[in-house]
């Protein structure tokens, strides 16, 4: 199996999860010198995108996903229910993310599958109210149906998140309350509605290299690539099945940070869950390997993220221009 490097326009969507795990195990180095020269062909390697997470409605998911804090299956992990903030909160929150730096604003609810009704309206809003800030904004609610993907793109909707999670055949391992199948029919029904598709996965969770390179040929043989790929790396915590699974290695994050940006040249891969416990040196790395989003603020969803002031003394020491509003003590 050749792993020579492909001209670096060029866009494939006939990827075999051999050829990916090829890719996936080269030296170190040589993917990493591989997946920089494809990034610097794609992308202005000084355009890391800041987005910023927000939990708008927050635990009691029906859902049993092994590594979430939010399901209602795992009540030893102790996460409280919360409702759907107001719109009004949620649009000071977006405000002030942007005042700080961000760029794009997501808005993640607990939720197997939205209703219509009050609190779907009340989402709609949210997006209006962000794409009204000037900033893109992405949710992630669970499962769509077309429908629902049609309003959301009406209301001015950039981007949905709806992750894979881990290939096909590690897929049954980590949940049994929504099969494969669902959540590419999701993926379908945003697409056909014309808004971009945000979906990556977790590695840490005990798959296999093959797992991780079976999701990602799912992802690179879509026509076309998801502008997003979020490579998210296992956030244990107590309470959850997954809550004694050792660290990820860097490195690990780092070679497939470079190998989704060799097979999805055009995509944004976003070094996201997981990213607190790299060192500086370890993020850089994968900055090199072709990632260009990281998620800005000090907590994701449920779980604590890098301080602001810490990102921006980062991306400005790596030479990634950063207004001064980013630090925090300078917004205030």
């Amino acid at each position: 199996m050749s792993t020579e490097a492909a001209p670096p326009d060029a866009i494939r969507h006939d990827w075999t999860v051999a050829e990916i795990q090829a890719i996936h195990d080269l030296p170190l180095l040589d993917l990493v010198h591989r997946a920089a020269s494809v990034h610097r062909a794609h992308h202005d390697p000084a355009d890391i995108q800041r987005a910023s997470l927000l939990s708008i409605k927050t635990g009691g998911c029906p859902e049993d996903c092994a590594y979430c804090p939010q399901s209602a299956h795992h009540k030893e992990a102790g996460l409280g229910r919360q409702r759907l903030m107001p719109v009004e909160a949620v649009l000071r929150e977006a405000a002030a993310a942007k005042a700080a730096g961000a760029t794009r604003f997501c808005m993640g609810a607990a939720w197997r599958q939205p209703k219509d009704g009050p609190e779907f309206d009340a989402v709609l809003a949210m997006v209006r109210g962000v794409r009204g800030l000037g900033m893109e904004a992405c949710v992630t609610l669970g499962m769509l149906t077309p429908s629902q993907a049609e309003r959301l793109a009406e209301a001015g909707l950039t981007a949905y998140n709806h992750n894979l999670d881990t290939g096909p055949d590690f897929y049954g391992d980590i949940i049994s309350t929504r099969t494969y199948a669902d959540r590419l029919d999701t993926l379908q029904a945003v697409r056909e509605a014309g808004i971009g598709v945000c979906c990556g996965g977790i590695i840490g969770m005990g798959e296999g290299v093959r797992d991780r390179a079976a999701m990602l040929q799912v992802l690179a043989n879509h026509a076309p690539h998801p502008e997003s790929v979020p490579i998210n790396a296992l956030v244990a915590v107590e309470g959850t099945p997954l809550q004694d699974r050792p660290p990820v290695d860097p490195l690990d994050l780092v070679r497939m940070c470079a190998t989704a940006r060799i097979v999805m040249p055009k995509a944004r891969v976003r070094l996201s869950a997981g990213r607190r416990a790299l060192t500086r040196e370890a993020q850089v790395l994968c900055f090199l390997a072709g990632a260009n989003s990281i998620f800005y603020g000090e907590r994701l969803l449920t779980t604590a993220n890098n301080e602001a002031d810490a990102d921006a003394q980062l991306l400005r020491d790596i030479g990634v221009p950063v207004p001064a509003v980013l630090g925090l003590a300078a917004a205030e």
